[in-house]
């Protein structure tokens, strides 16, 4: 059996600078490639930052000129990437908070944050109920977006698709992350589901991010985890069932 690398982009977003958001990711990818990576995932709106107010003035699609490098490193590097982006989706009248996956072989999809904080519903509209399920290596997952988690049938809805791995993007700050990587760590034990956490790894739309992007093995192990905030690459390896994990430093 093959091993599984999935990673989180411990990244810290320029408010409202897409060009230079693309640039921070591209070197996240490199650094992913260079480790050997299969997966690896943003945080929540890391190509805009959570800058709730500008988020129209910062809309993208996945076929968009600006994405292009990034698109291209992918088919390059042959990693699956998730970006978190504000964008227009279906016939909702305001935009959503999305997960866009960037494939190897040059297709895209889009997941939208369905579980709405207080005060996110005067700037953005909430996605479909429901998860998608992916695959990377022959191994399922299921995305989720920041308060999607704090709906504990959110988490049973990913497990119940087959899902063997559930990758949240989040802003989560230092007050609020002693009860969401409790959740979190429930979830993996509850549904014997393998845990991601990316988290920013700096200040976004006022908020102070904890950082601290970790992994849960199903059942509820702790794996590894970055030990504060700033730029870091977290890794999660599954070898033939038993997971390990390590933390890079990324300059930016």
């Amino acid at each position: 059996m093959t091993s599984l690398r999935i990673a989180a982009a411990q990244s810290t977003s320029v408010a409202g600078d897409i060009a230079t958001n693309v640039l921070i990711h591209t070197r996240f990818i490199t650094a992913a490639h260079q480790a050997g990576v299969d997966l690896l995932v943003f945080p929540e709106l890391s190509l805009s930052g959570y800058e709730l107010p500008r988020l129209s003035d910062c809309l993208v699609q996945p076929d968009d000129l600006c994405l292009a490098p990034i698109r291209e490193l992918v088919r390059q590097t042959r990693i699956t990437v998730v970006v978190g982006a504000p964008l227009l989706h279906g016939n909702k009248p305001a935009p959503s908070i999305a997960a866009v996956t960037f494939f190897p072989d040059g297709t895209s999809s889009v997941y939208c944050k369905q579980h709405l904080h207080p005060g996110e519903a005067q700037y953005v509209a909430p996605g479909d109920t429901g998860c998608q399920r992916h695959e990377v290596r022959d191994t399922s997952y299921a995305l989720a977006i920041c308060a999607d988690t704090s709906h504990p049938s959110h988490a049973h809805a990913a497990a119940a698709t087959g899902a063997a791995l559930y990758l949240a993007g989040v802003l989560v700050s230092e007050a609020g992350y002693a009860a969401d990587s409790a959740q979190l760590a429930q979830y993996a034990q509850q549904f014997n589901i393998g845990v991601l956490m990316v988290n920013h790894g700096g200040p976004s739309g006022g908020y102070l991010a904890a950082g601290q992007s970790a992994f849960w093995a199903p059942g509820g192990q702790p794996v590894v985890a970055v030990p504060g905030t700033g730029n870091a690459l977290l890794i999660a390896e599954n070898d033939a069932g038993h997971w390990r994990g390590e933390v890079h430093t990324v300059t930016t």
